[in-house]
C-alpha cells in the first residue's frame, strides 16, 4: 500500500529529527497546518512553493510529493493545456487497463534513467 503525503512527511521529518515547530518555522508556516498536513487533515493542500521548500528540507523529491499532494506542477500545465482533450481518455484507459499504465510507468522511467 502506498503512503499518503501526509505519512511520507511526517515519517521524513522524523528521520531527519525536526519537531513539527522546528520544520514548520523553516516553512514559515503555523505547526498547526503542518500538524494537519501530516495527519491528511488539511483543508486544502499546500502551494506548490511549500512542497517545494518540505522537499527540500526533507531530502525528497519536489514534483513527486507535489503529485502526492494530489497537484500538477506548474511547469507542466503548458502541456496539459495543450493536451486536455487527451488527459481524460489516457487517465481513464490506465485506470482501467493496470497492464497498459505498468507498460507507460516502465518506458517513461527507462526514457528518463536514459536520459
Amino acid at each position: 500500500m502506498s503512503q499518503s503525503f501526509g505519512q511520507v512527511i511526517r515519517q521524513r521529518r522524523k528521520k531527519k529529527g525536526y519537531s513539527q515547530r522546528e520544520l514548520a518555522q523553516k516553512l514559515e508556516i503555523d505547526f498547526t497546518y503542518l500538524s494537519k498536513l501530516e495527519n491528511d487533515r488539511a483543508k486544502y493542500s499546500p502551494k506548490e512553493d511549500i512542497i517545494r521548500d518540505l522537499a527540500a528540507y526533507l531530502d525528497l523529491d519536489a514534483d513527486e510529493l507535489i503529485f502526492l499532494a494530489g497537484k500538477l506542477p506548474e511547469d507542466n500545465e503548458d502541456f496539459l493545456r495543450e493536451h486536455y482533450k487527451s488527459m481524460p481518455t489516457l487517465f481513464r484507459r490506465m485506470k482501467e487497463n493496470p497492464k497498459f499504465a505498468e507498460k507507460i510507468f516502465n518506458q517513461a522511467i527507462q526514457e528518463d534513467t536514459e536520459g
